[in-house]
């Protein structure tokens, strides 16, 4: 699933492609997932923003409030510009811009969401209301991010994919970060001088993925069709079996909270 960086990635991609352009047309799969797409029609786009891993398109409406297009690429879904609509069996949602263009999502597992709302009222998005901070939030420092994890007794790695102590951290990251902090993904205390390390080391394996265009290790696809490039920079996450590149242990992986994790028995001992 894409995280923050891939996320960041498209958003960086398409504001330059989708500010000032006007929503003329639109349409979508009957799914209730996407059915809202069309309600962007008549609006401008006044600026394309992230939150966590949700884009949030800020749309001028002709007269009346403002709103918000949300998408959420989920684990398949992509977005890309085209000069025509062309039939796709895995197009989700498609809108006609003033300029003849077409902002196209591409879905082919269906796990992706699309909703209109008014403007910063997220209550019908749970995940996106409830996040925690952004990484590289100023004001998130490691006390900060201590309390947030001590809120909850679940092991450390399910508490950062659950969104609540840190927004955009995805399980690509959560092995990384952990790695670099030498903390094992199971456990369930996590005191201040961990979190400290953990927050730094999640702030930089996400600012070297955004310099590389994320990571494709299948699906994402940046808005100009291009692959990341991280993937040819990871430590830990999809390397069970080989050596730890820190001490040579071999890395193992197993199942926690239904999620497989990665991680180095010797490093990251529990």
């Amino acid at each position: 699933m894409p995280e923050l960086p891939e996320v960041e990635t498209v958003r960086a991609q398409l504001e330059p492609l989708l500010v000032g352009a006007r929503i003329i047309d639109g349409d979508s799969h009957p799914s209730a997932k996407f059915s809202q797409a069309p309600e962007a029609v008549g609006h401008s786009v006044e600026a394309v923003r992230r939150r966590g891993k949700y884009l949030l398109i800020d749309l001028l409406p002709a007269q009346g409030s403002r709103r918000e297009l949300i998408v959420h690429l989920g684990m398949t879904g992509g977005l890309h510009m085209a000069s025509s609509p062309i039939d796709d069996p895995y197009r989700r949602a498609r809108w006609g811009l003033d300029d003849g263009r077409h902002l196209v999502f591409r879905d082919v597992r269906r796990f992706g969401r699309i909703a209109v709302v008014a403007s910063g009222d997220h209550r019908s998005l749970p995940t996106l209301h409830e996040l925690g901070p952004e990484p590289f939030d100023p004001r998130l420092d490691a006390a900060a991010f201590h309390a947030l994890l001590a809120r909850s007794s679940r092991r450390v790695k399910t508490h950062l994919l659950s969104q609540r102590p840190i927004a955009g951290v995805g399980n690509i990251y959560a092995d990384e970060a952990l790695w670099r902090s030498r903390i094992h993904p199971g456990a369930r205390r996590v005191g201040l001088e961990r979190s400290d390390r953990l927050l730094d080391a999640l702030r930089a394996v996400l600012a070297e993925a955004l310099e590389h265009n994320g990571t494709t290790l299948r699906d994402f696809r940046t808005v100009d069709g291009t692959k990341g490039s991280n993937q040819h920079r990871l430590d830990c996450y999809g390397r069970s079996g080989l050596p730890c590149g820190r001490c040579g242990s071999i890395l193992t992986s197993r199942v926690l909270d239904q999620r497989t994790s990665t991680y180095c028995p010797t490093c990251q001992a529990h």
